[in-house]
């Protein structure tokens, strides 16, 4: 497995991004209700923000998420949101997802974070179970996001 930077423009990462809404809407509890919006490249460039891709043993791009800047309610943080994390379900059960929230934490350091915050949905049980293991914390919604009903946090610095 390896991680390296990708663009989400580029025709290897919209597969993985149309894969992975596609994932999200077949299995949101109210059919037709999964709001996509795809992301915006100039969000996941740096200093903005980063996109990486997760390629499996035999090079294969099988999984994603970025980072991206927003605005913070506080002067002296600077907040990054995490974005778009999927692995492949064909691909899940090496930990992957593990290796990429720490890379993803890692390129928010280095651009100067101090703090993540990610919403989500209730019914992604493990999604919800690996943001604690990692230190996300619950927290009050950040955003209006239709897609979300539940919102982490976790202190970088």
């Amino acid at each position: 497995m390896r991680i390296r930077t990708g663009d989400v423009s580029a025709p290897a990462e919209r597969v993985l991004l149309d894969d992975y809404f596609a994932y999200r809407a077949a299995a949101f509890p109210t059919a037709g209700a999964y709001s996509v919006t795809m992301p915006d490249p100039a969000a996941f460039e740096p200093p903005a923000g980063v996109f990486l891709v997760v390629e499996g043993d035999d090079g294969a791009a099988v999984g994603c998420g970025g980072i991206r800047m927003l605005p913070s309610p506080e002067t002296e943080t600077v907040r990054y949101e995490v974005k778009h994390v999927w692995i492949d379900p064909a691909a899940r059960s090496h930990g992957w997802a593990t290796e990429l929230l720490l890379e993803l934490e890692r390129r928010a350091l280095e651009l100067g974070a101090t703090e993540l915050v990610l919403d989500t949905h209730h019914t992604l049980e493990s999604a919800g179970r690996l943001y604690a293991r990692l230190g996300y914390l619950p927290t009050a919604p950040y955003n209006s996001n239709p897609n979300a009903t539940r919102w982490y946090r976790k202190p970088l610095r």
